[in-house]
């Protein structure tokens, strides 16, 4: 077996979103485009599909037409050390009219869906004290983007730090 590999079905949007995501990414690159031709779908020249690597993982976009969309039932999870680097790629992934969602949720530009996720997270949401971890919870269920400072504050039980 050769692999395991994501194919993202677009509407006539794959080559702006793999250019997107490569340019967001580090370690991320084209690596095959394929062009439509006058024997098969869509306009001859037109990119039918795009294969890029996030961060050395393998994707391609597929220009399959409107039949199909994207849903929360599948999405990429990002993990951040710090606040920054999640702000910086919060930013950039609601940009052009993406839409933030609930508890560290989004929807890019595109309509894929992205969590992005403290590495914190796992840790205080599972801690041997409930109370702790409870606390955390309802801080970040009151949460568009998570902030790990707030989440850290909560689950110690101290006042949320002012942003």
């Amino acid at each position: 077996m050769g692999g395991i590999g994501t194919c993202l079905w677009f509407n006539g949007q794959a080559e702006e979103a793999a250019n997107f995501y490569v340019h967001l990414f580090e370690n991320s690159r084209i690596t095959d485009v394929s062009r439509g031709g006058g024997d098969g779908p869509g306009i001859p020249g037109d990119v039918l599909t795009i294969a890029f690597e996030l961060d050395g993982r393998a994707f391609r976009g597929l220009n399959g037409g409107p039949e199909f969309t994207f849903s929360e039932a599948i999405s990429f999870e990002l993990f951040f050390e710090d606040q920054e680097e999640l702000d910086s790629k919060w930013k950039a992934l609601t940009s052009d009219g993406g839409q933030e969602g609930q508890c560290g949720w989004l929807k890019d530009r595109f309509g894929v869906s992205w969590q992005l996720i403290p590495q914190m997270l796992p840790t205080v949401l599972n801690s041997p004290d409930p109370a702790a971890s409870q606390r955390a919870l309802q801080a970040m269920l009151g949460m568009k983007k998570l902030d790990i400072a707030a989440l850290q504050a909560a689950y110690d039980g101290d006042a949320p730090p002012k942003r």
